[in-house]
Order: structure tokens, then C-alpha cells, then sequence
């Protein structure tokens, strides 16, 4: 049964989530993951995903893998889903970045992949937000990169 509201120790986890964001490594990953990656066609994705010698490829396994950690911490109810997806969403991005491509990523890279992402952004209001949120940014971004 899922905790009805958060408590100390959900807390602790999430704080320890922004620590581990924070690590140098990590927070160039995550920029580069925001700025960097933006596939248009599946392409795209295998191109950075499939490729280990792609300059983006650490950064996307680092930031995929951490996220997906992240929400596994949600959906596995060891914190309050809603506490800690409310000040996490930016996995969420990345989230809305491959969803067009999702099943046949799962079909060719991983059948398990973005489960706990997933979960986030279909079983918690404050993820359904998110995604909605991403998805509109999203578009914007890339009908103006079309533009140029």
C-alpha cells in the first residue's frame, strides 16, 4: 500500500537524489542530455545509443541510467511517489525525447527500458504534468531548430 504522504525518510532519499545530480561529472551529463540531445527520427536515437563512440553516448547512459534508478525509488514505493517526482521531473524530458521511439527501442536496445520512467509519467499526477509540460517545450525547440 502506498505511503499517503512523505515522511523523514523520504526526505533523506530525495536530498540524496540532488547531492548525487549535483557531482560534477553527472551535472555535465545532464546538461549536455537537456541541450544536446534532441533525436527527430530513430536515427537519431541509435546513433547516440548504439554508437559508444558517440560524444553524447557517456553522457546518455549516465543520465538514462540514473534517472531510471531515480524512479524505480518512486515506483517501488521506497519514497512517496508524488514527494519525489515533484522536485525530479527532469527525467521526464528525456522521457518525452524517446517516447516516439519507445517500443521499437525496447524491441532492439532493451525490453525493459524506461519501465520505472514510464511509470512515473503515466501513475503520478505530478509526472502526467511533466510530460505534458516537456512535450509542449519540446515541440516548440524543434519547430524553431526546423526553422533555421
Amino acid at each position: 500500500m502506498p505511503k499517503e504522504k512523505p515522511d523523514h525518510h523520504d526526505a533523506e532519499l530525495v536530498l540524496k537524489l540532488y547531492d548525487l545530480r549535483r557531482e560534477t561529472v553527472m551535472r555535465e551529463s545532464r546538461l549536455r542530455i537537456v541541450r544536446e540531445f534532441n533525436p527527430k527520427s530513430w536515427e537519431d536515437v541509435v546513433a547516440v545509443v548504439g554508437n559508444f563512440e558517440h560524444p553524447l553516448n557517456a553522457a546518455y547512459r549516465q543520465v538514462s541510467s540514473y534517472w531510471e534508478m531515480a524512479y524505480g525509488i518512486a515506483r517501488w514505493e521506497i519514497a512517496h511517489a508524488e514527494y519525489l517526482v515533484e522536485g525530479n521531473g527532469e527525467g521526464l524530458l528525456l522521457f518525452v525525447k524517446l517516447k516516439p521511439h519507445l517500443e521499437r527501442f525496447r524491441e532492439e536496445f532493451s525490453p525493459r527500458a524506461y519501465h520505472n520512467t514510464e511509470w512515473v509519467a503515466t501513475k503520478t499526477e505530478t509526472g502526467r504534468r511533466y510530460v505534458e509540460l516537456f512535450q509542449t517545450r519540446l515541440a516548440k525547440v524543434l519547430a524553431a531548430a526546423a526553422k533555421r
